[in-house]
Order: C-alpha cells, then sequence, then structure tokens
C-alpha cells in the first residue's frame, strides 16, 4: 500500500485516493458495457428506476475507486523510486466484505475515496507476507457517504 512495508503501515493511517467525477456519458458507456440496466442507460429509465434519476452502477462507483486507488500506488511507488528507495510492491487482495452502495451516484457528481487502514497481521502460512486490512469509503461533494467496503491486501514484510 503506497509503496510501504507491512511493518510501516500504521493502523488508522488514512490514505486519500483522490476524486472521480461521473457524466451522464460515461455513466451510460459503463452501464451498455458492464450492467445494462435501465436506470442506468438512459434519463428516462432513470425516472422510471428505484432512485428516479439517472445512477451509475454500483460498479462504476467501484471501478472508479480502483482506478484511484492504482494511481495513488503508481504516484507513490514512483517518488520512492526518485528518491533512491526501492517500493515495496503489494500483492493481491483475498477478498473483501461489507460492500455497499448506499447512496445513487448521479451525473454531476464527484466522488473523493479514501482508504483507512483498520489492522495488519503477518502471515504464518506465507513467510515475508502480511495482510493490510483497510475501511475504503467514497463521498460525494456534499460529504454524505455513498460507497464502501472492508478490503484486505497481501503486503511484504521489510526483507
Amino acid at each position: 500500500m503506497i509503496g510501504l512495508w507491512l511493518d510501516e503501515i500504521q493502523v488508522g493511517q488514512v490514505v486519500e485516493l483522490g476524486t472521480h467525477h461521473f457524466t451522464r456519458e460515461a455513466i451510460i458507456a459503463f452501464a451498455k458495457q458492464y450492467d445494462p440496466q435501465p436506470f442506468h442507460l438512459s434519463d428516462e429509465g432513470g425516472r422510471e428506476g428505484p432512485f428516479g434519476v439517472l445512477s451509475a452502477s454500483g460498479w462504476h462507483t467501484g471501478a472508479a475507486w480502483m482506478k484511484c486507488y492504482v494511481a495513488t500506488n503508481q504516484a507513490a511507488e514512483a517518488k520512492f523510486r526518485a528518491g533512491g528507495r526501492e517500493p515495496a510492491m503489494i500483492g493481491p487482495s483475498p477478498g473483501f466484505t461489507n460492500l455497499r452502495w448506499l447512496k445513487p451516484v448521479t451525473p454531476g457528481d464527484t466522488i473523493s475515496y479514501r482508504s483507512t487502514v483498520t489492522g495488519t497481521r503477518e502471515l504464518n502460512s506465507r513467510p515475508g507476507w502480511g495482510l493490510v486490512f483497510s475501511m475504503n469509503e467514497g463521498f460525494n461533494q456534499k460529504g454524505e457517504l455513498v460507497f464502501s467496503f472492508e478490503g484486505k491486501v497481501l503486503t511484504p514484510k521489510r526483507p
């Protein structure tokens, strides 16, 4: 996570991941390709749907979180390399829990994403590795929580 080794990551550490702006065109394009439900595909479908307005697919909201997460990690890793330090490269995620889409994301919304470290644990089954646990959230421009999930990612210990 952001180029840090497991032993450098602190519980409570907050990583601001950036923002993503949702346009009508992008909401519809994503839905056409990945989640073609009527309330994601058109203004009319949105009006007739559960939220009364065109809304982004929850998977679009999640994909935007991942885009911000990857960009934040890549920037942190590049900064370490520019300073002469090799960053820790995170491993895969063994999954997530408690995925929640709390409010619809609609055209014009800008979602700010962040990740807060909630715990770490060394892995006996994989020497040299541990897990970083996190609460991951997205807030709209009004400060309302619209998206969250609890994540975990394999992270190497310092060699």
